[in-house]
């Protein structure tokens, strides 16, 4: 008996994209069992994703009907993990439920030194924990607050620090976009953001942030 090849899997993170609170609906969860083998398992995270192990020849095909049954799919590891969100209880616009796309459109996926996980949430009560996370941004009457360096896990945790405030939505994607280049280029290799901060500092952070290259 020859011994059994076994094709390499790779690892994908999927949720049901951002809307009123982290979702899945029949036909997601029909179409996520279809590549689940009897002695896998879905793995459950706390950043409001599932990954899911699927076979690498059948990637693309999965990537494909995942999509289509309304699922986004991110990679995992050293990447700008998909926006965590709060439930947008007080309605898609008060709470600026477009931003929040619109945002995660723009950084998640993104190769960073590790694993970043951004968050966001739609008012002062902070449901989507922005301040415990490596980003944060909270809406706060018409203006978005920024946070960054928040440590949730270990004896170190630590709340984010205010970078900004009341910033416009264009304005936001602009720093949000400047701190994540900023990180990267400067990181160490499995530095997290908040150790980062502390070893890049405050002031010269704010300084590369103020800087406008366009």
């Amino acid at each position: 008996m020859g011994m059994e090849v076994t094709e390499k899997t790779v690892k994908l993170a999927v949720n049901g994209g951002i809307n009123f609170g982290s979702k899945l609906n029949a036909r997601q969860l029909l179409v996520l069992a279809k590549y689940l083998p009897d002695d896998q398992e879905l793995e459950l995270t706390t950043f409001q994703q599932l990954y899911i192990e699927i076979p690498e020849g059948r990637k693309e095909e999965a990537v494909a009907e995942f999509e289509a049954a309304g699922l986004s799919c991110y990679p995992v590891g050293s990447f700008v993990k998909s926006l965590r969100t709060c439930n947008f209880c007080k309605g898609a616009e008060e709470e600026g439920m477009p931003v929040a796309i619109e945002l995660n459109r723009r950084i998640a996926g993104k190769p960073v030194p590790f694993t970043l996980k951004p968050a966001y949430t739609g008012c002062p009560v902070g449901c989507g924990e922005p301040l415990v996370n490596d980003i944060g941004i909270m809406k706060v009457g018409e203006g978005y607050n920024l946070y960054a360096g928040g440590k949730s896990k270990g004896q170190d945790a630590a709340p984010a620090g205010l970078l900004f405030e009341q910033l416009t939505p264009e304005e936001l994607y602009q720093k949000v976009d400047r701190l994540i280049e900023i990180y990267a280029e400067h990181g160490k290799k499995r530095e997290q953001m908040h150790k980062f901060m502390n070893r890049f500092g405050k002031e010269q952070l704010m300084e590369a942030l103020n800087q406008t290259f366009r």
